[in-house]
């Protein structure tokens, strides 16, 4: 597999993984001042079970840390994301 390309698409609000260019998985989200509230994470089917959902949610994560933002899990993957990472919990708003 080729080594994916994860990067912050503010234009469409959502962190994206390519692989080889292609689109393979996406983190939605919406700014509410200082938090990013991510509300819908999809991966293209035939990426399924590869962990790309993992490694975005990753990127996304250290993302916000690096600007002092918060983040709102409101997507259910992003939720147990942090529940089984706690090295994220302390980026959770309140």
């Amino acid at each position: 597999m080729a080594e994916p390309e994860i990067a912050d698409n503010p234009n469409e609000s959502r962190y994206e993984l390519r692989l080889a260019g292609e689109l393979a998985a996406q983190a939605q989200y919406r700014i509410e001042g200082d938090c990013l509230c991510f509300t819908h994470t999809e991966v293209e089917p035939r990426h399924e079970g590869a962990g790309l959902a993992s490694k975005l949610a990753r990127h996304a994560l250290d993302d916000v840390r690096s600007r002092g933002l918060k983040a709102s899990p409101q997507c259910s993957f992003f939720a147990g994301y942090i529940e089984r990472h706690p090295q994220y919990q302390e980026l959770v708003a309140d």
